[in-house]
């Protein structure tokens, strides 16, 4: 059963209660679009929870400007940056070696966020951004199992994209329209069972409709398993 959470009510499928939605504001994107159908296509996925608007568009826009006085790394075809801890993309490992220090002040309060809000059962220790200009996009995976812990959040800045998750023995496909300013939450086999990519290309079609791309960032969260050696 997927879950459409918000920071202070939790809206299941099949039992959405209106009780405080007024009260609530979508983006413009997502106010002409059905929630319940926007849901529906990731409804099968276990472990799977999206929350829309996370974050409201000072603040993203704030986070983005932050972001790109960074430096970004570009020995990739899309431009990365990582905190925490450096990620072995060829070897798809990560060792202490890798260490880069702690958060900086920026990522470390949206972890601090997820884990006070109940979205983590521990505080991420480790956050990569990533770059898509229209075009881009990356291969489906599955994020380093020994790697990491169970809980991975994904925060959307900038454009609008579909990424779809490939369940790794069905290979059944699901597309997810991820909206700007929105996270998304895989956890159990959400993260363990079905791989995630985004096509790279310059428009989407989703539900009937064309969502043509601009840049788009992402902000990864997770826990790092070495720094304790077991989650």
């Amino acid at each position: 059963m997927t879950k459409v959470r918000y920071p202070t009510m939790t809206f299941v499928m099949g039992q959405v209660s209106a009780t405080g939605w007024e009260k609530y504001m979508l983006s413009a994107d997502v106010k002409e679009l059905d929630l319940q159908s926007l849901l529906a296509d990731n409804a099968n996925i276990p472990g799977f929870t999206y929350i829309p608007d996370y974050i409201n568009a000072s603040q993203a826009e704030q986070l983005l400007l932050t972001i790109d006085q960074q430096i970004w790394s570009t020995q990739l075809k899309r431009k990365v940056q990582h905190y925490g801890y450096k990620y072995d993309y060829k070897k798809r490992l990560l060792d202490p070696s890798m260490n880069l220090g702690t958060l900086p002040n920026w990522a470390q309060d949206i972890a601090q966020k997820f884990y006070l809000e109940g979205l983590t059962e521990k505080i991420p220790d480790q956050a990569i951004v990533n770059e898509y200009q229209p075009g881009q996009g990356i291969a489906n995976h599955i994020d380093c199992v020994p790697c990491f812990g169970n809980t991975i959040i994904s925060l959307s800045l900038g454009g609008t994209c579909v990424m779809e998750f490939t369940h790794a023995k069905t290979k059944e496909k699901i597309p997810v329209l991820l909206m700007p300013r929105s996270i998304i939450i895989r956890q159990g086999a959400a993260r363990y069972e079905w791989q995630h990519g985004i096509v790279p290309r310059k428009t989407d079609k989703y539900q009937g409709r064309e969502f043509v791309r601009d840049r788009r960032v992402s902000l990864t969260f997770r826990k790092v398993r070495l720094s304790e050696q077991s989650d």
